[in-house]
């Protein structure tokens, strides 16, 4: 991608650092709530995989602890129960998500995944007025284990993360900017950690953004737009999209 590259100086990067906003110290998560079932939204469905559109607030895979079993995973496999796991989105990041229906296609896809020949986009709205109209963030991420599950950036033991930004659009009323995020990794909490590391925290995000951010959506403005892969039974390319719901 053309454009400017963003890499904070090589020393030890934390969230809590001057390069950042400031967050809270302790995040104590609201009680799960996840959005009723209102049926599955199938993107695609065919003998080897299918792809289904995730709502915010429902979790991937189960979580931790009681009250925690009602998850993207168990509702495709009441309707496809052969379903297996490819890969998760965050819990409040809504969007496309592929699922294997054979043992073959799940490692297939795996490795699609594991050699990053997945393409994946998503649009956020970001807060402030974002200024190049291209440029890509390049922070290595690891574990803040005294503040999970949150993540930080860390020079000298964080594991690459490399996100390309495109601006879409700029909205003075609100002073947000809509933008296209191409992440090149997959690493935990990637695009919301990068954002708000160059100070442009995603709007409702409870984990990254400073309050008046976070109260300015009633959700994580964080969409999976769209996955494009070659197909684990012949190798043809498979593009789908989704348009974000805010």
């Amino acid at each position: 991608m053309a454009g400017s590259l963003f890499r904070a100086p090589a020393s030890r990067y934390h969230a809590r650092t001057p390069y950042a906003m400031p967050l809270p110290m302790i995040h104590i998560p609201p009680p799960y709530a996840p959005p009723p079932d209102a049926g599955l939204d199938v993107r695609h469905v065919d003998a080897a995989l299918l792809v289904v559109d995730k709502p915010s607030g429902l979790l991937s895979v189960p979580g931790r602890g009681p009250g925690m079993d009602d998850n993207l995973a168990r509702r495709v496999r009441a309707r496809y129960p052969e379903a297996l796991t490819v890969h998760r989105l965050d819990m409040d990041t809504s969007g496309l998500l592929v699922m294997a229906r054979t043992a073959e296609a799940h490692r297939a896809l795996g490795r699609l995944f594991e050699l990053r020949r997945v393409d994946k986009a998503y649009i956020a709205v970001v807060a402030g007025r974002v200024a190049t109209a291209e440029f890509s963030i390049d922070l290595p991420l690891i574990v803040d284990w005294p503040n999970r599950p949150r993540q930080m950036v860390d020079f000298v033991r964080g594991k690459p993360a490399l996100t390309h930004v495109s601006v879409l659009a700029y909205d003075a009323a609100s002073d947000t900017t809509r933008v296209r995020l191409r992440p090149e990794t997959g690493r935990s909490h990637q695009l919301r950690l990068h954002l708000q590391a160059i100070g442009h925290p995603i709007l409702g995000d409870d984990l990254y953004a400073p309050p008046a951010v976070l109260a300015s959506a009633p959700r994580l403005l964080l969409h999976a737009a769209a996955l494009a892969f070659p197909h684990p039974l012949g190798g043809e390319r498979l593009a789908v999209t989704s348009a974000p719901p805010f």
